[in-house]
């Protein structure tokens, strides 16, 4: 029943609302529990529900959904487990309440919006992740954390934290391929989706959404704010940075062994009849793609000056650090400027990254123009400073003078978002067109 009424009035979720497999059973939980894949619920607490506010089950169902279209349910081992699960919960029934639809309507829902409207004016942007930042940095009371996880609770979130291995000892998937009524015709024990497959599944729902939603807001006049701001989230790329910095990588010859061109038919047999004399052998180059050549230039202007230029240097340095992308010798330039050069720290081994950074200091602090670090780039090219330069990265906050032409090597500006800036502001970097653009956030540092 709850599931029809809603796939009547908000035919934007029709997908969602159907994307699990769902049964009965009191023994997983006292409440109902998802994971993305099954939705599991003791009859007896849907009854009760239903027995106080027919609206229960209703929203309870939708409460569940929603921590799937967010993706809630993937979470690192790591997390504050508690305040994971009060964020979340926040998050999704702030989105329900922003509705503002008859049938979600329950008594505890003006309670919810008197307190929401106080948070709201700490963290502008609703979403889990920001709401859970603000908590765990906060560090409320643990009376406060209790009386708000009663408030906003809307179902069991047991199963984010299992692992495949549990659920089955648990019974779970047995459930759900025989022993208990399977509502959606999904069956099959064991039938668990690939992790990643899961997540991607849900990453085209809440895309599908975001963009059915328009029309339905149109419709509805009002209400789905929240729901949006938090599907702009889900759905925001998010970037590797050091994957990024692959790309960066050049061609190079290691002495190393290459078993791809090597035929062991060949020399097995010498073995065999020269006993110890192979036949051919093996090919001792290969080309692998290690970073060895390239500039890092910092924009030292007030506005990205401080702990966060240190941190994008130390990523950058754990990046190079790593075995694979670092070569015994490289020749690396952290280019310092405002307006006009302020530094130039030449790297060439892990020692001298290591002395660069316990003595880091950030120089400048005047207005912005880039152009000075590709002339002077230019100028180092000039005088072969650099046999093949890969590219150059620019770590800044975009408000500054270009250069006109396109440099003879790749080019990459990185900003870092402000999480109380809109979402969009960060796609309407005016960078020139032969550039990189990458937008990235301090957790992604």
């Amino acid at each position: 029943m709850s599931k029809n009424r809603l796939l009547v009035n908000m035919r934007f979720m029709d997908m969602a609302l159907n994307q699990f497999r769902i049964a009965s059973d009191p023994g997983v939980t006292p409440f109902s529990a998802c994971d993305g894949d099954v939705y599991v619920y003791d009859p007896a607490h849907i009854l009760y529900a239903y027995q106080r506010n027919e609206n229960y089950p209703i929203r309870n169902f939708l409460h569940s959904v929603l921590h799937c279209v967010f993706k809630h349910f993937y979470v690192s081992a790591l997390v504050n487990q508690t305040m994971w699960d009060l964020a979340c919960d926040i998050a999704v029934e702030s989105a329900i309440n922003d509705l503002d639809l008859s049938y979600l309507n329950i008594e505890k829902a003006k309670e919810q919006i008197q307190f929401f409207e106080l948070f709201q004016k700490k963290v502008k942007t609703i979403s889990a992740e920001k709401i859970y930042r603000y908590f765990m940095d906060e560090k409320l009371s643990q009376d406060l954390v209790e009386r708000l996880s009663v408030l906003f609770k809307g179902d069991d979130h047991c199963l984010w934290y299992l692992t495949e291995e549990q659920k089955r000892k648990m019974g779970l998937y047995t459930i759900l391929g025989g022993s208990a009524a399977v509502e959606d015709g999904k069956n099959g024990v064991g039938a668990v989706p690939g992790r990643m497959l899961l997540l991607q599944g849900w990453g085209d729902i809440a895309l599908r959404m975001q963009t059915e939603l328009e029309v339905f807001m149109k419709g509805q006049g009002s209400g789905a704010g929240l729901l949006v701001q938090n599907l702009q989230e889900v759905n925001r790329e998010r970037y590797d940075y050091t994957e990024f910095l692959k790309k960066f990588a050049v061609s190079m010859e290691m002495m190393k062994i290459n078993p791809d061109e090597f035929d062991y038919n060949f020399y097995t047999y010498g073995l065999q009849l020269y006993e110890n004399m192979p036949l051919i052998e093996p090919l001792e180059y290969r080309e692998v793609k290690r970073i060895r050549e390239f500039v890092v230039a910092i924009d030292t202007s007030g506005s990205t000056a401080g702990e966060l230029v240190q941190t994008f240097v130390q990523k950058t340095y754990n990046i190079l650090k790593s075995t694979e992308s670092f070569f015994t010798k490289i020749n690396l330039h952290i280019i310092q400027c405002d307006a006009d050069i302020q530094e130039d720290a030449k790297i060439t081994t892990q020692q001298e990254f290591d002395e660069y950074l316990a003595h880091m200091k950030l120089r400048g602090m005047g207005g912005t123009d880039f152009r000075p670090v590709f002339a002077y780039v230019s100028q180092l090219m000039d005088k072969g400073e650099f046999e093949n330069l890969k590219g150059l990265i620019y770590f800044t906050d975009g408000q500054g003078t270009f250069p006109g032409n396109k440099p003879p090597y790749d080019t990459a500006f990185v900003f870092v978002e402000d999480g109380d800036k809109a979402h969009s502001t960060f796609n309407n970097y005016n960078i020139p067109s032969w550039a990189i653009k990458l937008v990235l956030r301090k957790d992604e540092l």
